[in-house]
């Protein structure tokens, strides 16, 4: 029976290599903030949950006061935690797992987090000699509390806001991307919503920095991939899956007074037709 439970949990983590892990906010019980950590195949929706046992590093931060994120117990699709009142963003890393991927999958791999030309010429040199597709993969996953901090995490992947004030409906975000706590350049990031089948990309600068609209109210994730040949494992990729979930409230005018449902209804067809017209993202992830 022990065999059994270990093998289902190997399996569990298995398929979920490639879903996105994401933090989602839940109703505070006594006052203390309670988070949903989970992986899904498209966000809102968390699908399984990541032990906590896997997690190397985690925790919450409110100006220069920081503290640990608790691990509660093990719910159905997500792992629940808890922050003390008050904090603005948190955070969690989890160790390194390995994958191998069938090679039938590896092309949609590559189409959904938007590979560039480096990886793909990689993978094509690899499939020449016969090599099969094996990955070290890490999730890094972010949560903004309120409004976005713009500071970094102690994570190896880290997606800033660097927006002053809350995050409105119809206002671009500048975002930063950091590896190892420096800029990277040349990463495509995802911008998904909680109510559209599309979404937006765009790829950092040289100072690892990208603009990108949000076209409504509501839950958003910003999401990516950083994929390059392992330095120490010959002939294997290194990956580093990173979100950040934020909350984006509602348009106002110059007044801070909400705009009317018409404006609203305006401008939300107007990013909806800037969002299909982005290169829409699969459902299906590998």
């Amino acid at each position: 029976m022990k065999m059994l439970l270990a093998l289902t949990l190997a399996l569990a983590t298995h398929c979920a290599a490639a879903h996105d892990t994401w933090f989602e906010r839940l109703p505070a019980e006594d006052g203390a903030v309670r988070l949903a950590l989970g992986t899904g195949n498209r966000f809102p929706v968390q699908e399984s949950g990541i032990g906590a046992q896997h997690l190397v590093h985690s925790g919450c931060r409110a100006a220069r006061l920081a503290t640990t994120l608790r691990p509660l117990r093990d719910e159905a699709t997500s792992l629940l935690l808890q922050a003390a009142p008050g904090m603005a963003t948190c955070w969690a890393q989890s160790e390194p797992f390995e994958v191998t991927l069938a090679a039938d999958k590896i092309a949609l791999y590559l189409r959904e987090i938007q590979a560039g030309p480096e990886q793909r010429a990689a993978w094509a040199a690899m499939q020449q000699r016969g090599l099969p597709w094996r990955e070290r993969y890490a999730k890094h996953a972010r949560i903004e509390l309120g409004p976005p901090t713009a500071q970094a995490v102690p994570m190896a992947m880290d997606l800033l806001i660097e927006h002053p004030g809350p995050v409105r409906a119809g206002e671009p975000i500048s975002v930063r991307v950091l590896r190892d706590g420096q800029p990277l350049a040349g990463l495509a990031v995802e911008l998904v919503g909680e109510a559209s089948a599309f979404g937006i990309w765009r790829r950092s600068d040289a100072q690892g920095r990208l603009q990108v609209p949000v076209p409504a109210a509501g839950r958003w994730l910003l999401r990516a991939t950083e994929l390059r040949l392992s330095d120490s494992m010959p002939d294997t990729w290194d990956s580093r899956f990173v979100t950040l979930a934020f909350d984006a409230g509602p348009a106002t005018d110059q007044n801070g007074i909400s705009l009317s449902s018409k404006a609203l209804s305006a401008s939300h067809t107007a990013a909806s037709t800037a969002m299909s017209s982005e290169p829409p993202s699969s459902t299906t992830r590998r």
